[in-house]
């Protein structure tokens, strides 16, 4: 969130606009009769929100679901990894399976740069550790590239990641939000990505782990692991896109580009509304046209307004 707009003096939303943790528990449900299988708490960062560990417990015990026959739900957080030291044990203890983490770079003026804040570098993979020691594995790492910025750096990310045996991400710098100041100009593209790494360490490609997923996976020929490459700039994926967002204040977004939500708290507020919450999210889901990043141009980030990153994670 840059501090430039979101410094001391923002007014962000009170409170009781926010879900609890029973209302995001109840939209889940209701995604889970749908066919969601993945479930993953985003933010901004969803660290600062309190007796988080509660949430996970209540989104935990819908592996009891009708709808999954013994099934279990795969319960995922994305997260700065600033507060994640003192919180990973309690967040597997809660059930939590996975965790992933933004770390743009290993470079601490850089790393300031690419994340708008004063969060240390140090604290961040200190989080990291603490989630290893706490039990996670497959951790995952993500990475913006942006040219001329941190793009010098992949070799440094990549040889960290083998050496720590986390997944490391690359992500095409993306007009996410209206905000970032995005310029096509600045995008390192997917192909050119892997050309480095497999300039490295030599990589081929493998399949997806499972259908929707938006990293292009590639493993190590020397064993050493896998790195994945996100390109909707380059090679836009809408066509087999399966992900919602639903915001804090009880948005559900179908695109990460969308403009505007739907508004589910009618269905949550003054009483819960479960029959008339499955309809609204299967008539939202099946009327669905978003195709954002098929369209884009170097122009279109002028040209349409979008929600910003922070309101509906990645």
């Amino acid at each position: 969130m840059p501090a430039e707009i979101f410094g001391p003096s923002f007014a962000f939303l009170p409170r009781a606009e926010l879900l609890t943790f029973e209302e995001i528990a109840l939209v889940a449900s209701e995604l889970v009769q749908l066919g969601a299988r993945t479930l993953r708490v985003t933010g901004g960062e969803p660290l600062v929100r309190r007796d988080l560990e509660r949430l996970i417990v209540l989104l935990r015990s819908l592996d009891q679901a009708e709808a999954l026959n013994g099934e279990r739900l795969d319960l995922a957080l994305t997260t700065n990894g600033s507060l994640l030291k003192g919180l990973a044990e309690p967040l597997r203890s809660a059930g939590l399976d996975r965790v992933t983490v933004s770390l743009d770079s290993l470079n601490a003026t850089t790393f300031a740069t690419m994340s708008g804040s004063a969060l240390p570098l140090e604290g961040v993979l200190e989080g990291i550790a603490a989630a290893v020691a706490a039990g996670f594995r497959g951790i995952k790492l993500n990475a913006v590239v942006r040219r001329g910025l941190n793009d010098e750096e992949i070799p440094a990310l990549v040889e960290y990641a083998r050496a720590e045996g986390h997944t490391l991400r690359l992500i095409e710098y993306m007009d996410v939000g209206t905000t970032n100041g995005w310029r096509l100009e600045e995008v390192l593209p997917a192909s050119e990505i892997v050309e480095r790494i497999h300039a490295l360490h030599p990589i081929e490609p493998i399949g997806p782990s499972r259908p929707g997923e938006v990293a292009n996976r590639y493993r190590y020929l020397d064993g050493a692991g896998e790195v994945g490459i996100i390109a909707s700039v380059t090679a836009p994926f809408c066509g087999d896109c399966t992900r919602a967002r639903v915001s804090a204040d009880g948005q559900l977004y179908t695109c990460l580009f969308a403009a505007t939500g739907s508004d589910l708290k009618p269905y949550l507020r003054p009483r819960p509304d479960p029959a008339g919450l499955l309809g609204a999210l299967r008539g939202i889901w099946e009327a669905r046209s978003d195709r954002y990043s098929e369209l884009r141009d170097a122009e279109t980030p002028h040209r349409f307004p979008k929600v910003e990153m922070f309101r509906v994670g990645g």
